[in-house]
């Protein structure tokens, strides 16, 4: 795991990202908008990992499209070194492109069938030649499959003939291939096997400590990201309810939704497994385009009371934990009214 480094490289203020709903055929008009980000706030530190967990449709896969312009945001700011990227165009936006690069979920649908590997990795090269002078293109990308652990005689070989764990290792060159300082990892390792999600994972980290990679890791497998991840951040309906170190969130959760999350994680130890009650959360998540009022989690959450509904709760160190010293794992951001560490009582 790397160290947190000196300095925040990517400053995420308030992001929104809010896609417009329609009806009409000639005269089309707005009759609302699905909420599918809705004022997340980070910071990401040189060197550092911070894991973005949630439910599928809570909007992570939003925030890495809006940090590689992929989607242009509704409002917020995205800052890169104190300087201000969010509305970045032309040759401002090609510079940014090339220190924040992105490795896609799908290994199957994200590299082009009809390209060999030395020209999906090359690529990168034709729109930034500075990187990579033209005679020596293909030395480097020999270079990059040796560094995913490729055999570089592989470079003329079409993506069909690989499997899904090597073919994600080529999209992981490809990203490394302009010398990034951030790599955003929409849920690298989904798609593969358990053993190929570990050889994965552990190259990632090889690589972020060889090339001193920042990483925002999006994940649904909470076990992965305790492993990779110096922090990670919870998100739940288009906000972040929680956000600490890995300690903080798996062995001091405040949020409800967090503690319920956890709850659902397989335990390898009969005795734990025995002492720990699980969690189930009643109904369905609701729609982004009709969000609840005051706070979102409401609906589903057994500690809801009348101010929840009337105050959305702010991503904060909650009152009862201010008084806490600031190294108490307790004391970290929680968006709920009635944050608190749960005590775990005996299964029934």
């Amino acid at each position: 795991m790397a160290s947190d480094g000196t300095g925040a490289l990517l400053e995420v203020r308030d992001l929104v990202k809010h896609f417009p709903l329609t009806q009409g055929v000639v005269f089309r008009r707005q009759v609302g908008a699905v909420q599918a980000v809705d004022g997340v706030s980070f910071d990401l530190r040189r060197g550092e990992t911070l894991g973005l967990v949630g439910e599928s449709g809570c909007g992570k896969s939003t925030v890495a499209k809006l940090l590689t312009h992929l989607e242009r945001p509704t409002s917020g700011t995205v800052r890169y070194k104190g300087e201000d990227i969010t509305r970045a165009r032309g040759r401002a936006l090609k510079a940014v492109r090339r220190n924040i690069q992105m490795v896609f979920q799908d290994p199957y649908t994200s590299l082009n069938p009809r390209m060999t590997v030395g020209d999906i990795v090359g690529e990168p090269f034709d729109i930034h030649p500075e990187v990579a002078p033209k005679g020596s293109r293909r030395a480097r990308v020999r270079e990059l499959l040796d560094v995913v652990g490729l055999n570089p005689e592989y470079i003329n070989r079409y993506p069909h003939q690989f499997s899904g764990g090597q073919r994600q290792r080529i999209g992981i060159a490809r990203g490394l291939a302009l010398r990034p300082e951030i790599i955003v990892a929409d849920e690298p390792v989904s798609a593969l096997d358990v053993s190929v999600q570990a050889q994965v994972v552990n190259l990632m980290e090889r690589l972020q400590n060889e090339f001193d990679l920042a990483y925002l890791f999006i994940a649904h497998d909470l076990s992965v990201v305790r492993h990779i991840c110096d922090r990670v951040g919870v998100m739940y309906l288009g906000k972040i309810v929680e956000l600490g170190t890995d300690e903080e969130i798996y062995e001091h959760p405040t949020h409800p939704y967090t503690q319920a999350l956890l709850s659902a994680v397989p335990v390898p130890d009969p005795a734990a497994r025995e002492r720990r009650e699980r969690i189930v959360l009643e109904g369905d998540v609701p729609s982004p385009a009709h969000p609840p009022s005051g706070c979102r989690f409401r609906t589903r959450c057994w500690k809801a009371q009348q101010r929840c509904a009337v105050e959305e709760p702010l991503l904060a160190v909650p009152e009862p934990l201010a008084d806490t010293a600031p190294d108490d794992p307790a004391h970290h951001p929680s968006a709920c009214h009635f944050a608190e560490e749960r005590e775990e009582s005996p299964a029934e």
